[in-house]
């Protein structure tokens, strides 16, 4: 009997768990998909009064799905036979997970940082937006990342979702 097999019950609350917080990390990824053709048609003044509301609810969401789904995934692999269909599933989505991440911290939060240079920020909020602050650009290059960062970490959340679904599955 293999470790996978004495461990199932635990093994697939935590799959289950992960399942749920890389859904979460998705979901997030794709609301901010979804709403990238209907900003385009708006001018920067507009654009960056509805920008400032992505961020209380949009932090303490990625901060759960994100990380939440990182530390399961690696106590699941933990768990889990290596070299096991199941293990490879699960590796394949936290690998997938830690890309939706860097997208964040390379791509995201640097335009995310800039746009916030201006702001009134408080506590760990103003620390978190302080780092890597984005160069100077016009505000359309910056929108245009910004958006497009989003439309990949949805595509690579999804693929992760996927991955994490066929771990459970197989």
């Amino acid at each position: 009997m293999t470790p996978d097999q004495k461990q199932t019950p635990m093994i697939l609350a935590l799959s289950l768990l992960a399942l749920l917080l890389v859904a979460v990390t998705m979901g997030l990824s794709f609301a901010h998909a979804l709403e990238f053709p209907g900003k385009l048609r708006l001018d920067e003044k507009t654009y960056r009064a509805v920008q400032a509301i992505y961020y209380p609810g949009f932090t303490i969401g990625g901060l759960i799905g994100e990380f939440g789904s990182m530390l399961v995934l690696s106590a699941l692999l933990f768990l889990l036979s290596p070299g096991t269909p199941r293990f490879w599933w699960v590796a394949g989505t936290l690998g997938l997970m830690v890309g939706v991440h860097a997208i964040y911290w390379v791509v995201t939060h640097p335009v995310n940082s800039h746009w916030l240079k201006g702001t009134d920020l408080d506590g760990v909020s103003s620390m978190f937006f302080g780092w890597f602050a984005s160069p100077d650009a016009t505000w359309t290059h910056m929108r245009n990342v910004w958006e497009w960062s989003h439309v990949a970490r949805a595509i690579v959340s999804f693929l992760g979702f996927l991955s994490m679904t066929l771990s459970i599955a197989r």
